[in-house]
């Protein structure tokens, strides 16, 4: 077998998330869907929007939903942090997603995640995919198909354009 071949068979092995706070536990979502990460930008609030529905922002000309993830998955925020806007593509739409602090890159084996247990999470357990068990903490590994209503999201995007 050649080295590149063996390089080939070890990164399918493995798939890369981006780690990230929300109030005292970390989380990660699928590095493939995250488009670009940004400071919280100034939103335009939507009227009769859910609470964790920031409102809608401007990207270089593309119009994208801003979620506070923290309140979609009833999370209490930290006082100190360092807020950012994790934008991911999610089926065709994008949408902001609002978290306490991004952390960095994770490369997980698919070994090394493990099923979702009896989780004692502040997050219900049908958003989680797994648990990735760090050098130092747990990491849980979210569904974003789960965790966001995409529809519900599509519908208050086109409810503003009208």
């Amino acid at each position: 077998m050649s080295f590149e071949n063996k390089t080939e068979i070890e990164s399918e092995q493995f798939k890369r998330y981006l780690q990230f706070d929300l109030g005292d536990e970390s989380y990660a979502i699928a590095l493939l869907n995250v488009k670009e990460v940004i400071p919280v930008p100034e939103t335009t609030p939507l009227p009769s929007a859910p609470s964790y529905y920031i409102g809608i922002m401007n990207l270089r000309g593309q119009i994208i939903s801003i979620v506070d993830l923290r309140k979609k998955l009833k999370i209490k925020e930290k006082e100190e942090s360092e807020e950012a806007v994790i934008i991911v593509d999610f089926e065709g739409v994008s949408i902001g997603l609002v978290v306490d602090s991004i952390n960095y890159v994770l490369n997980v084996a698919a070994a090394e995640v493990a099923e979702v247990p009896e989780i004692r999470s502040q997050v219900n357990a049908q958003y989680v995919q797994g648990v990735h068990r760090g050098e130092n903490k747990l990491t849980i590994m979210l569904d974003l198909a789960k965790a966001l209503n995409i529809n519900e999201i599509k519908g208050l995007q086109q409810k503003q354009a009208a």
